[in-house]
């Protein structure tokens, strides 16, 4: 921990040397952080420069009240939601099932996708329910406090979280067809 507080320091005095550490020691979480609240790869990469350079400009402010990964993590998820804020209104669904237990075909389909298809899948969703999958799902924030960040109803969270669901479901179905298709036709199945 230690070892952070110098980093930090010499952030602070503008030391290139200790922000390239900084950076070295974060961002491929961060990087990870970016690539779910993005459509592409080229998008994560900016969200993930600017914001460093909003890690590095709020440094000053870092009480050490708290670990400092989620305190940059917090920045970099607020940074994913005032872009999506600046781009698109979120979309209301109303008649979809939210709580639908998963069959064992559903089961079996995930056990066959690696977390990087998953990733894959997560940011192909359009905007506004990738960003409420992400914010709940992974993040942890309630529907009423995603109304709240993202100006919308608790009912439009729900919806939009439930056809997230809908369409990875589908998505991961439709994938794992295709590749039992494509065993049968090489005969080995």
């Amino acid at each position: 921990m230690e070892k952070l507080k110098d980093i930090i320091k010499g952030c602070l005095k503008d030391d290139r040397q200790m922000q390239s550490k900084l950076y070295n020691i974060f961002a491929p979480k961060m990087y990870g952080l970016c690539l779910r609240y993005s459509a592409s790869v080229e998008d994560a990469q900016d969200l993930l420069q600017e914001g460093f350079i909003k890690v590095y400009n709020n440094l000053g402010n870092f009480k050490w009240e708290g670990s400092f990964e989620g305190w940059m993590r917090r920045i970099f998820v607020n940074l994913a939601l005032d872009k999506y804020r600046s781009k698109i209104s979120l979309l209301s669904i109303d008649e979809v099932a939210e709580n639908q237990e998963p069959s064992d075909n559903e089961i079996n389909a995930l056990d066959s996708i690696s977390e990087k298809e998953i990733l894959e899948l997560i940011r192909q969703l359009p905007d506004q329910y990738r960003m409420v999958f992400n914010l709940y799902v992974i993040e942890g924030y309630s529907h009423k406090e995603l109304g709240e960040m993202l100006n919308i109803r608790e009912s439009t969270s729900r919806s939009n979280l439930a056809r997230a669901k809908m369409i990875l479901k589908e998505k991961v179905e439709f994938r794992s067809q295709k590749i039992e298709k494509a065993i049968c036709e090489n005969g080995k199945i």
